[in-house]
């Protein structure tokens, strides 16, 4: 287990001290996929390199099974990373290596010999599904090829952690979807404990079982997947699970709409349409604001954020008629409003600065 207590970190730079973790505190638990999200400038980075101790923390600890990692020795340490590895979006091959002599690097660290270690590197290329890729070299794979190979290195010492920085942002939709197949089948079959970092939350609904939003540096949201992704409190989470509801907003004008979401969380998909029954039943028309939602084995899953004409009254019979169908969430989202209002107001100072 990780437990990340009261960590904090910050830079000094050129313009002043900046702290890029503040306070922040979290408990991975064995056999977890963890995922840590953020747009840019979070502290995601900041934060795993923390975990393993590539950068030291200004306050806090992390502590591996009850073991601070801020007081290991040097040797101690690096024994630590033998066990807690590491994968990142630019693979950090060797060039000059090929696949087999990538994978054997770190057993060659930790003084392995060299025939047990090849046999080892042989038997992670066939885990990766690379086994015909033994002596071709990196500039001769594809970007997830690459990182397959990558993948088989970091599994080398056996870790009981592996930290994925980022490690499918440099490669295309249907790439990423394999090599996240990949790290959940690790996860599985070798009861590998993962961390992901990443400022994307469908990599995160696709295999983590956990997560926490950094937004700024601390952590403003923590709990199972499922249920940040069907009921987001936090305004940081609302813009990661509905960046196109927030940018439908744009296109239908005064942030003082009167709006509705609808979390459909396996509702049975029926013949006749929830919104046009809403309009025949109640003589409501919504406007759609923006809908995310499929269809699976007859029921519905996603969002859908609706614009309702009229006064409080009509809103409220909106809920009340919406909220009468099974396993579909109402939320008046006043919050929307809110985040439009900081975004032209944003953009209003950027204008007059």
């Amino acid at each position: 287990m990780i437990e990340i207590c009261n960590l904090s970190k910050s830079f000094t730079t050129a313009g002043g001290t900046v702290d890029a973790l503040r306070n922040v505190n979290l408990t991975i638990r064995d056999g977890d996929v963890y995922g840590i999200i953020g747009m840019s400038g979070a502290g995601k980075s900041t934060l795993v390199r923390c975990i393993n101790m590539l950068e030291r923390p200004t306050e806090g600890t992390v502590l591996l099974d009850g073991v601070n990692l801020g007081t290991l020795s040097k040797k101690k340490m690096q024994e630590m990373r033998h066990h807690v590895t590491m994968i990142f979006q630019s693979f950090n091959l060797l060039m000059q290596r090929n696949c087999l002599q990538n994978i054997m690097l770190p057993l060659k660290l930790i003084h392995m010999p060299k025939d047990q270690a090849q046999k080892r590197a042989e038997e992670l290329l066939n885990t990766v599904g690379m086994s015909d890729k033994a002596k071709a070299y990196p500039a001769q794979l594809s970007g997830g090829q690459q990182q397959r190979i990558a993948i088989a290195r970091a599994l080398a010492t056996d870790p009981r952690v592996l930290l994925c920085d980022e490690a499918t942002s440099a490669l295309d939709p249907k790439t990423t979807q394999d090599i996240l197949s990949l790290i959940r089948e690790i996860n599985q079959k070798l009861g590998i404990t993962v961390i992901v970092i990443t400022h994307q939350m469908s990599v995160v609904q696709e295999i983590c079982n956990r997560v926490a939003i950094l937004e700024n540096g601390s952590v403003v949201e923590e709990g199972d997947v499922s249920e940040v992704f069907s009921n987001p409190q936090a305004r940081a989470t609302k813009r990661l699970v509905y960046p196109d509801m927030a940018a439908g907003m744009d296109s239908f004008g005064a942030p003082h709409q009167q709006m509705i979401r609808l979390v459909f969380q396996g509702a049975e998909a029926a013949a006749k349409p929830l919104i046009a029954s809403m309009a025949i039943d109640c003589r409501i028309a919504a406007n759609i604001l923006s809908a995310a939602t499929r269809t699976l084995d007859g029921k519905v899953y996603g969002t859908m954020l609706l614009n309702i004409p009229g006064g409080p009254e009509q809103l409220a019979k909106a809920a009340q008629y919406l909220s009468q169908t099974p396993d579909v969430r109402v939320q008046i989202e006043s919050e929307y409003a809110g985040l439009q209002e900081e975004k032209r107001q944003a953009q209003s100072g950027e204008a007059t600065a």
